[in-house]
């Protein structure tokens, strides 16, 4: 497609009409339209456009100029639109549809809602929410900057430049003023700027604030930096307003039927905070859905150079037929995917770099999601929409796990006894995803938990099963494209130990390994190592335990266990909804022999029951809990659609 020509403006207008002038209404969809094509000279000439459609084009911006100032009604679904700035020449703006612009971000949906103020609808959905959120945003960031001006003017000299100084004041503003999560820093980076510019230009705080509306005392409290206990409304969940004495409540160890005392561990426990309880994945988002379950949770590993290893705060969760994306600090439904008659039961992360039609290269995170339907969903976070659909098994899939050194390879394991690992490739223009089959791992039961091994993640992987613990050559290089279990390994003498299932495996560090289920009321640690080397040829290894660490005596089963390898931190729920904190790192270093008996736990969190939410809950399973590596936030699901986060002091 050339240039946009009055002809084809009016061959595409309604009502008809020979002159520019007269048209109201004007479809360019799906015409291959770039940028440069929308000619600001030529689009003026709309003067009473209101509705135009530019979807399906391949637009990177829009002109700043096109002078369409009637204009209430804009699509621009399916282009590749990078940044938003740009609408505020549309003031009347009343509806607005991005979907698939894969580039745009939730800030971008904040600024949005900043430059637009009669928007009522994006994407065919009520604006109103995104903007209470924006006011009290622009709210805390005034203030913010408020008080650093008060600061900056104090420490500036009488001799130093005026201009300078302010030009100063708002670089310090925009380096030094952080508020919310990091998904939407560009957001409060972008209007910290603005407000600092404008609050130099007005000489003084006493302008600016003036035209912020006054808030009652309770809105004031509600918009502390630091969140509270209780929960607070959030966009897209149901909060659960828990009285004073219905609080969670964090504990040192507590007693314990044939436990020690204390642990002998030599570090203390850590001050973990209760910040939110979220019913996010109610059904119609109703307070009284208690028995919607959930099933995992997985923090986005943090992309940007520099922070190998550091996450994002920005934790996703499955349950239902939901998956959640929420900001820990806040406590925000950052984006909720629905998929009716799905069933959620895992979540895993990843990041893929794809070149756009002019070539520009972006980085962006996938969230895999996959469950009772045997299909693998592949959602582009920042942008909401699910970019793909892989028809991975024909049975329900129990766990994802994507490779620590391939960004673009999935294992998935599935209620058919089969683990397959894919590679998604990298999408094309149209994010679309080619996934190809690369492996067919056979179990001889149900593979309920995924881990690569940490030494050697190319070559081996190990999986927690019904049936026990299975390793298997995942190598490439090798000519068998389906392969049987290479390895069972047995955590005690006897059949019968050796075929109970192991629903917990983790790697602690580059070698030790945290599993449970073999033995009640212990999670195991053994060494990789030192096992598989004595293995030989024997289809069967007995694991070379170092310890054991003492956990809830219960039967039941599926109670995931993590780990934070940095931390030296393991984690585990149980049937009495606490939560149980081991810091093994004197156990990583400490000389043989180690004790025999269990190793009580740091901590465990524990919270009251039962605790009022419209109805009684007399008893909630944790059956997740996951830390992020650096131990900042920690998450726990249970088994009564409560998404509990805690943060460490």
């Amino acid at each position: 497609m050339g240039p946009l020509s009055a002809r084809l403006l009016m061959q595409r207008g309604r009502p008809k009409s020979d002159r520019l002038g007269k048209i109201r209404s004007l479809d360019l969809s799906g015409l291959k339209l770039l940028s440069e094509h929308l000619d600001p000279k030529l689009l003026s000439r709309l003067t009473q456009l209101q509705e135009l459609d530019l979807s399906n084009n391949q637009l990177e911006t829009l002109p700043a100029n096109l002078g369409l100032s009637h204009l209430r009604i804009l699509r621009c679904a399916n282009n590749q639109l990078g940044d938003v700035t740009a609408l505020c020449q549309f003031p009347q703006l009343e509806e607005l549809s991005l979907e698939g612009n894969p580039f745009l971000t939730v800030s971008d949906n904040l600024k949005i809602s900043f430059l637009l103020p009669k928007l009522r609808k994006v994407n065919g959905k009520d604006a109103s929410s995104t903007s209470s959120q924006v006011e009290n945003l622009n709210r805390e960031l005034t203030s913010r900057v408020t008080a650093h001006w008060e600061k900056f003017k104090a420490a500036v000299s009488p001799e130093e430049e005026a201009e300078k100084a302010q030009a100063d004041f708002v670089k310090s503003a925009v380096r030094d003023i952080r508020y919310g999560p990091e998904s939407l820093s560009e957001f409060t980076q972008w209007r910290v700027q603005m407000i600092s510019e404008e609050l130099v230009a007005s000489g003084g705080p006493q302008v600016h604030e003036a035209d912020i509306p006054e808030r009652p005392p309770k809105a004031a409290a509600a918009q502390e930096p630091r969140a509270r206990p209780v929960a607070k409304k959030r966009l897209d969940d149901v909060s659960l307003n828990l009285s004073p004495n219905k609080r969670v409540c964090t504990s040192s160890l507590a007693p314990v039927e044939g436990s020690p005392p204390d642990s002998d561990s030599g570090q203390p426990a850590p001050d973990l905070e209760p910040l939110h309880f979220l019913q996010c994945h109610s059904k119609n988002n109703s307070p009284r859905d208690l028995d919607t379950q959930l099933w995992a949770c997985a923090f986005e590993p943090a992309w940007e150079e520099g922070r190998a290893g550091a996450t994002s705060q920005t934790v996703a969760t499955c349950g239902g037929e939901a998956v959640c994306v929420i900001d820990c600090q806040t406590g925000i439904v950052l984006h909720k995917y629905k998929a009716p008659g799905e069933e959620f039961f895992s979540v895993a992360w990843t990041a893929l770099t794809v070149v756009t039609q002019a070539g520009h290269k972006k980085r962006w995170s996938v969230l895999a999601a996959a469950g009772l339907r045997g299909l693998v969903r592949l959602l582009h976070v920042r942008a909401g929409f699910c970019c793909g659909v892989i028809r991975a098994h024909k049975k329900a899939i129990a766990t994802l796990c994507f490779s620590p050194t391939h960004e673009t390879h999935l294992f998935t394991a599935s209620y058919d006894k089969r683990i397959i690992l894919w590679d998604l490739g990298v999408p094309n223009h149209d994010y679309d995803f080619q996934a190809s089959q690369l492996l067919t791992l056979d179990t001889t039961s149900i593979p309920l938990r995924l881990c690569p091994v940490a030494s050697c993640p190319d070559a081996y992987l190990l999986a927690g099963c019904e049936g026990g613990c299975c390793c298997w050559d995942v190598r490439l290089d090798q000519p068998l494209r389906r392969r049987p279990c290479e390895v069972e390994f047995v955590f005690s003498e006897g059949s019968e130990a050796a075929a109970r299932r192991v629903d917990g495996l983790a790697f602690v560090n580059e070698d030790v390994v945290a599993s449970k289920g073999n033995g009640l009321g212990t999670i195991c640690l053994w060494s990789w190592s030192q096992t598989w080397g004595a293995r030989g040829k024997r289809p069967t290894l007995a694991v070379v335990v170092l310890a054991r660490l003492q956990w809830s005596p219960t039967r039941l089963a599926y109670f995931s266990l993590s780990t934070c390898p940095g931390e030296g931190i393991v984690l585990c729920g149980d049937e009495e909804g606490n939560v149980w904190v081991y810091d093994v790192r004197h156990l990583l270093t400490q000389q043989p022999p180690l004790p025999a008996a269990p190793q009580a736990p740091t901590q465990i969190l524990k919270w009251p029951q039962p605790w009022a939410l419209g109805q009684m809950v007399t008893k909630t399973m944790v059956n997740t809990v996951v830390a992020n590596p650096t131990f900042t936030y920690l998450t726990a699901l249970t088994d009564s659609n409560i998404v509990a986060i805690w943060k460490r002091q």
